[in-house]
């Protein structure tokens, strides 16, 4: 039996959800030996999604371009994509600045207005990521086949969501132990 190939990807947040995977100690060590990990900014150096990945878990909201282009980029490689915490499921934390009205607000306040000795804005195509007028959270960009909420999920919720993945099967996403925000 070949092996799941997993993945997770880090967007607009905090790395709070993959804090909170790794605190699964031990059983890392049993989802190991059953998944060949292709992706992810915990333990690998890895710089392009590759093709065919089986399980990915998408931590945080859509706040740049860069942010959109990973994400559909993933979504068309990827058989089972996981809204992986809040700010990937509601925009949550990121979406704060959506209060200011735009990018340009954004972007006037933060390197004008508080801008140390040579306020600027930044712009260097390429380089530096375009905001998006708003952050919004992945499903309003792909479609999610499964809704991890958390701030962050639980270890315990990380793993029930995994687990019946790892046979096969869809996780039972309800009830207040998988479901639960904040």
């Amino acid at each position: 039996m070949s092996k799941i190939r997993f993945a997770t990807v880090w967007l607009a947040g905090c790395s709070g959800c993959h804090m909170s995977f790794l605190d699964m100690d031990e059983w890392l060590i049993d989802l190991a030996a059953q998944v060949d990990v292709v992706y992810s900014p915990v333990g690998c150096d890895l710089k392009d999604y590759p093709d065919h990945v089986d399980v990915c878990l998408v931590e945080g909201a859509i706040a740049n371009e860069e942010n959109l282009e990973l994400l559909r980029h993933v979504r068309a490689r990827t058989k089972t994509l996981i809204s992986f915490g809040d700010c990937a499921v509601t925009a949550n934390v990121p979406a704060m600045r959506n209060m200011l009205g735009g990018a340009e607000p954004v972007l006037k306040r933060a390197y004008l207005e508080l801008g140390d000795s040579t306020p600027q804005l930044p712009h260097e195509p390429g380089i530096v990521p375009e905001l998006l007028d708003q952050v919004r959270p992945i499903h309003e960009w792909v479609p999610v086949d499964i809704f991890m909420p958390g701030c962050p999920p639980s270890a315990d919720r990380i793993r029930a969501t995994l687990e019946p993945l790892l046979r096969g099967e869809m996780p039972v996403m309800e009830g207040r132990d998988m479901i639960k925000f904040g």
